[in-house]
């Protein structure tokens, strides 16, 4: 099946390490080149710039911002697009993930988490769809949010499961907006994955987490990122909206 990705350029969000890098190596792989943005050198970005150039035809470049800032933001876009010429594709996989019960959450940790996780991708958004309908074309955009967003959360990340649930709704008002300019933008909901971000979580308690799994297992970020890749693809050209859930079963909503 060909995806007709080929020659499409992208900007991917949390590029340098877990699901961002799938997402990096997946599209580099149909031929897309991609800019990533990165948080700090501690992600080491060069090793994801590498892999591509030696398990690819394409590229992909590093780009250092810090998304709960909005000039940096803005200055993410910009920089992407002087260096690939055009953006075809948004993929906003960036986030964080903090901890605190309801009782215990400071301001600023609420601030910051819906500053990364919400109007981060929101700014990126804007800027895609002022670019786009400016050069008359269209394009794809991929936000990932999460289970928590329709169940809340069991484990101190209400703040976490509040930027996911606006995720959901701001990207059904920006599908609308945006659906007659040939933009679709969806989402991808989000279990259990095995990332850094929640590894010391799965090693205290493995059963905890699998337990709540239907299919009985952790997911990888490649088997995300693959399903992500078809979904900013020619094949699923007439979805836009949508949210779908990749969770082993955890939603079924």
């Amino acid at each position: 099946m060909k995806l007709g990705l080929d020659g499409k350029k992208a900007l991917i969000t949390g590029g340098a390490t877990g699901l961002g890098q799938q997402f990096v190596m997946a599209l580099a792989k149909e031929g897309v080149t991609v800019a990533f943005s990165y948080y700090n050198e501690k992600e080491h970005p060069e090793v994801t710039e590498k892999e591509v150039a030696e398990h690819t035809n394409s590229s992909a470049y590093g780009i250092q911002a810090d998304l709960s800032k909005v000039e940096e933001a803005r200055q993410l876009f910009n920089n992407a697009k002087e260096k690939l010429g055009k953006i075809d594709i948004l993929i906003n996989n960036a986030g964080v993930w903090l901890t605190g019960a309801v009782t215990d959450i400071k301001p600023e940790d609420w601030d910051k988490q819906l500053e990364t996780n919400l109007r981060g991708p929101f700014l990126l958004c804007q800027e895609f769809a002022q670019a786009a309908n400016k050069e008359g074309h269209g394009g794809h955009v991929l936000n990932i949010t999460s289970q928590a967003a329709y169940h809340g959360s069991t484990t101190g990340h209400s703040h976490y499961a509040a930027s996911k649930a606006g995720l959901i709704a701001f990207n059904a008002s920006f599908a609308r907006e945006q659906a007659k300019k040939n933009i679709n933008s969806n989402n991808i909901a989000i279990g259990i994955m095995h990332t850094k971000m929640i590894q010391e979580n799965l090693d205290k308690d493995p059963n905890y987490y699998v337990n709540r799994i239907p299919k009985g297992r952790v997911v990888e970020p490649e088997e995300i990122a693959k399903m992500g890749t078809l979904i900013v693809s020619d094949v699923f050209d007439y979805m836009t909206g949508a949210t779908i859930d990749l969770t082993g079963g955890m939603l079924m909503h």
